[in-house]
């Protein structure tokens, strides 16, 4: 199936590595111009090279923070400048310290909230506004499952992602009536190193080994595996696309029916 994504602008946020590598390469394998941000420049600009040479696209490596307003604004005007008008954004960026309420301290919320909600809202808004004039546009956010189905072990990333799929609710209902959808897709857990970090701090807080704490992660899924980024990256890539022009407003999880009550026996 063509996607209808040749020529079309895309930036993915946390793009180095994980999901939002994955959505970046599969954006550009379907001929889409991908610029790319995450913090760090090294490892982004490898990420950025890579995929280049693997789909032959157009991709445009921007080191940058969405914690911070100032560095969003400069990776979306370099956008625009080059390749051009952002018609389709997709924000991974994100890590939320694990931990039980007790434990975790007010700078660990705060951060969490910083980077996993407020980064969101900052991507969005600094795009949303030519793409309602233009009369197009496509948003995904990326956001856990937590924010579904929430667990205690990983709570300051539950309560950010309840809040990005209630904010990408009422954006999906203001800006929808000018040709803008947003829609959030939803992961378990996903072979990643963040998922890798969320487990280890499962492991603590739960007074088992990780070798255990992967164990009930696979056994709360019913297939009995987590997820690789590929599919995740699938899903995001058709819902960015015209072939999914009537999806607006939607929260889809991608977590093979995960049961996260059995990973707390």
């Amino acid at each position: 199936m063509d996607l209808q994504l040749g020529g079309k602008v895309a930036l993915v946020t946390g793009a180095s590595k994980g999901i939002g590598r994955r959505v970046a390469q599969h954006l550009a394998a379907e001929g889409a111009n991908v610029a790319i941000t995450a913090r760090t420049a090294a490892p982004l600009e490898v990420t950025a090279k890579e995929i280049q040479a693997a789909t032959g696209g157009l991709v445009l490596p921007l080191a940058g923070d969405v914690s911070v307003t100032a560095d969003v604004m400069r990776c979306v005007a370099t956008t625009e400048e080059r390749p051009g008008p952002i018609g389709i954004l997709v924000t991974c960026a994100g890590s939320s310290p694990g931990g039980l309420l007790e434990d975790l301290t007010e700078d660990q919320w705060m951060s969490s909230l910083n980077l996993k909600f407020m980064g969101y809202v900052r991507s969005v808004r600094a795009v949303i506004g030519q793409m309602r004039e233009r009369g197009t546009g496509s948003i995904v956010l990326v956001v856990g499952n937590d924010g579904l189905k929430p667990s205690y072990w990983e709570m300051t990333a539950g309560v950010a992602n309840a809040a990005d799929i209630n904010f990408a609710s009422s954006v999906a209902e203001q800006y929808g009536r000018y040709g803008v959808r947003i829609n959030t897709v939803n992961p378990g857990p996903v072979n990643t190193d963040r998922w890798d970090t969320l487990e280890k701090a499962f492991a603590r807080d739960k007074g088992v080994t990780q070798d255990r704490a992967h164990e009930l992660a696979q056994e709360s899924i019913p297939f009995g595996r987590i997820c690789e980024p590929a599919e995740v990256a699938a899903l995001v890539t058709f819902l960015v696309s015209p072939r999914a022009s009537f999806v607006n407003g939607a929260h889809i999880p991608v977590d093979g029916a995960q049961r996260k009550a059995i990973m707390d026996r």
